[in-house]
């Protein structure tokens, strides 16, 4: 009798909907080419329960010799419940209710990593380090406009509004700043160094950049254009990096914009600064696995996500459980975007980025 009315109780909350899952979608091979780190795929894991594996949605994007090409970036559409998958020369586009690969494109010049503007209409998508950038309609992959800074086209972060999407490149050490409405550009810096990741805050008043030969970063006023601060970390030193060929690349904020956590690759490290000072102030320091190439964070700022797997708690530092794929192998990438869901539809999407929220 209990069970049969514990049955009654329990199934109406199962069925009724409204309930909210939280999912991680993970591209892999993101980490170059290297198969090792979670094969060839998107890898979905539950946020919800401890970041369980749930499943693996086959993928296309293989080159010429029939070999999965690396994935350069991944970002999302709530609007058009669609995900988005950047390879070296081609952009894949999923539907995100049955998986079902819907279309995969070739760009000129190839690609990279990409920015959806909130909004879910248009992603930014540049070229692999060359000239221009594609403004593309994100339902049918159609590029609508070019934008060319001639900066060797890397990565890509649009504003929380809309109104600005921010273009770095790797030969360049100036930001290119794009207003969306009329296609008008403006620069902030220059820069110590050409501009590796970055990230910017909510309000799209401060840019923080990573920087060939700097292990730390620099800050830029993105209203004035001009740099702020040079922020080294301390008490730590540069050495031999495997991958990126910069000590420090993938930087992070927290939601909330209170900390900034910066990638050593020689250390294998993270370093957290308190972002409520002006320059920024070193606090921590996070050991990891392996040499991280990227960090964003879960959309609540609960937990830091670096490329190398580990997923953090980001009040007590400490390694809380390890992205592992179906066959148990860790998964590493550099490339993953939490997606919410409610009643089977999405309904928020996060950032590749650790941008502010």
């Amino acid at each position: 009798m209990i069970r049969a009315l514990l049955f009654l109780f329990v199934l109406p909350l199962a069925v009724r909907g409204g309930d909210v899952s939280r999912l991680l979608y993970v591209a892999c091979p993101g980490v170059r080419e290297y198969l090792e780190n979670g094969g060839h795929g998107v890898l979905v894991f539950d946020l919800d329960h401890d970041f369980k594996f749930v499943r693996r949605i086959p993928s296309a994007g293989l080159g010429a010799n029939g070999a999965p090409m690396n994935v350069k970036g991944v970002c999302a559409s709530p609007a058009l419940g669609r995900l988005y998958v950047s390879t070296l020369k081609t952009m894949l586009c999923f539907d995100l209710t049955g998986d079902k690969l819907l279309w995969e494109k070739p760009y000129e010049g190839g690609c990279d990593r990409m920015a959806m503007v909130p909004g879910g209409k248009t992603i930014y998508l540049p070229s692999l380090e060359g000239p221009h950038w594609h403004v593309v309609d994100a339902a049918s992959g159609d590029v609508q406009r070019v934008i060319k800074p001639d900066s060797g086209a890397h990565n890509t972060v649009a504003s929380r509004d809309g109104k600005e999407v921010y273009l770095a490149g790797l030969r360049s050490p100036l930001l290119t700043i794009v207003n969306t409405a009329d296609g008008t550009t403006r620069t902030c810096g220059p820069f110590s160094a050409p501009i590796r990741p970055f990230t910017v805050n909510r309000d799209s008043t401060r840019c923080y950049v990573c920087l060939n030969e700097l292990l730390g970063f620099e800050t830029g006023d993105l209203k004035t254009g001009k740099k702020l601060h040079r922020v080294e970390v301390s008490g730590f030193k540069q050495g031999p990096v495997k991958r990126h060929g910069c000590p420090s690349h993938g930087i992070g904020l927290t939601p909330d914009a209170k900390e900034i956590w910066v990638c050593d690759a020689t250390n294998e490290s993270l370093h957290i600064f308190d972002n409520t000072k002006e320059p920024p102030v070193q606090t921590a320091a996070v050991k990891l696995r392996d040499e991280p190439g990227w960090v964003t964070f879960t959309l609540d700022g609960k937990f830091a996500l670096p490329s190398t797997g580990e997923v953090i708690d980001v009040k007590t530092r400490k390694v809380v459980t390890q992205l592992t794929d179906e066959l148990k192998r860790a998964v590493m990438s550099e490339k993953m975007v939490e997606i919410h869901f409610q009643d089977g539809k999405a309904v928020a999407a996060g950032d590749q980025f650790g941008v502010g929220r």
